[in-house]
This record gives structure tokens, sequence and C-alpha cells, in this order.
């Protein structure tokens, strides 16, 4: 029907089946890709292959590699809009959006729930890769996500990867960590990574900027990122909980950070009042 969306290296369309359903077809064109990015595509439809059990995360109809042409086809649902549409309308909080922002953010706790459970790190957590789906968010693009092995808490990547604006100390700063035996300098993260992209989203939908983003020179950004002298401004909340929640995931030290589950027992989703409520 029409072109819907473009990366790189691909084109999105917005197709009907012969059921008359819109679905959405992603055209890879590996031929212009790098290993690096055709390894992704074939890494997204691995994952979403085995998280096709949950309803919060795109669903995968069908994929074709033809090799002859050089194309790689992916079938998916077709979203009705992302979290970066809805926060263009944003410029700060307030009393009218406070619930709207309370339930977006249970829904991405949920969507992002789902894959820590199977082990999984999206590495790439931010409004354009929360879809909407007939009233239900939904997480996509695991070009870059990660699964954890059984016995490991963590993975390692050779070089840092995600969106800028959203990527936690840990993506940004590489470290000793041992490898087949032998000690390297390599990014070492784990979910708690995807919790400081999360926070940097609940950040941007109460402030109206994410947390780092006024500060538009790529290199300064990431150094502010891994700076601990370089504080995060937390303007004045009514809801102290709002405000407790932001704060524990944006601090530096992953340990340090809640679980998804932590927050999704959290006072400020579940409703429970403080002293400063009262």
């Amino acid at each position: 029907m029409k072109q819907i969306g473009r990366g790189g290296s691909s084109k999105v369309y917005q197709v009907f089946d012969s059921d008359m359903r819109s679905l959405a077809i992603k055209q890879v064109f590996l031929e212009s890709a790098d290993d690096a990015t055709a390894s992704g595509y074939k890494n997204e439809i691995a994952l979403l292959r085995t998280l096709q059990h949950s309803d919060r995360v795109v669903r995968l109809f069908d994929c074709e590699h033809r090799e002859d042409r050089h194309m790689l086809y992916i079938v998916m649902e077709k979203g009705d809009t992302d979290l970066t549409a809805l926060l263009r309308s944003y410029t700060k909080l307030n009393e009218v959006d406070a619930n709207m922002c309370k339930f977006f953010w249970g829904e991405m706790l949920r969507c992002v729930d789902v894959i820590h459970k199977e082990g999984i790190i999206h590495s790439d957590l931010k409004p354009s890769n929360f879809l909407m789906v007939a009233g239900r968010l939904k997480l996509i693009d695991f070009g870059i996500a990660s699964q954890i092995q059984s016995d490991c808490t963590s993975i390692i990547k050779d070089t840092q990867v995600g969106t800028f604006n959203y990527m936690s100390p840990e993506a940004i700063e590489a470290q000793q960590v041992t490898r087949n035996g032998s000690s390297q300098t390599a990014i070492k993260i784990s979910r708690r990574s995807d919790v400081w992209s999360l926070g940097c989203i609940l950040y941007n939908f109460v402030y109206g900027i994410t947390p780092f983003g006024n500060i538009k020179q790529v290199m300064g950004k990431l150094m502010a990122i891994i700076n601990p002298k370089h504080s995060i401004e937390f303007g004045p909340l009514s809801d102290c909980h709002l405000l407790t929640v932001l704060r524990s995931c944006l601090q530096r030290d992953p340990y340090r950070r809640p679980s998804i589950d932590e927050l999704l027992s959290d006072p400020y989703l579940t409703g429970c009042r403080c002293q400063c409520q009262r």
C-alpha cells in the first residue's frame, strides 16, 4: 500500500494479506548491508521466534531469504503508532498527563519483563522501539539484542551498542573482563542496562528531554553519561514515588538499580500513598 519506514539498508511497507489484515513487510537489502547489520537482522528473527508466545512482543508472521536477489523479507504485524509520536506532544509533565505517563510506564515495564524473563537484553530501548498495537504496547527491533547464557547474569560485547541518549554508562565504558581464560577490554552489560534506558524514557516523559539531551556534541554526551561527577538534574515533582523511581533507575552503578520485578511492585505503580501525598 505504501512505505511506512526505512533504515540504513531496509524499507518497511504497509501491506494487506489475503484476509485483508494490515501488516508490515520489512525489505532488507543484504547486498548493501555490512556483515554486522546482516547478522543483526538474522539475530532479530531468531529472537522474535523465541518470543512469539507473548503479546508484549511484535508478532512475526513469516520471513524469507531470497539469496538470488540478496533480499530478506520479514512479515510482522503493523502498529498504530510508537512512543516517539506520543512524546512529541509533551513539553513536560502536568496533572493531565500524569495518569498517561504512569500507564505507559507500566506498559513498558511489562514488555521488558517478558524478555528479561527469557534472558534477553534488548540493548536499544527507546521510544521508537515501543509500538502501540490495538491499545497494547509491544517491543520491536531486536537487531542488537542478546540472550544471556543460562549460567550467567551478563553478556560481553566487543563494541558500544545502542542510541546515545538512552545508553547506560556500562554500555559505553569498556572494562577488564575475563573471556576464554584471558583478561581483555570489552563492554559488559546486564539486564540493569535496559533499566537505565527505561529511566531515560521516563525522564523524557516527565521533563520533556532525556537526562543528557541538552548536550549536543556526541563525545561530550558520552563522557557526561559515564562521569559520576556530572549530576543528573531532577526537577521538583508532586509525586515523590515518581521521583524515587527516576533516581533509582538512573544510578550509574548498575548493581544499585532496581529490577523490572521491583519496579512493577513499586508504590509509583501500585498506588500506595506516602507522607508527601497526604
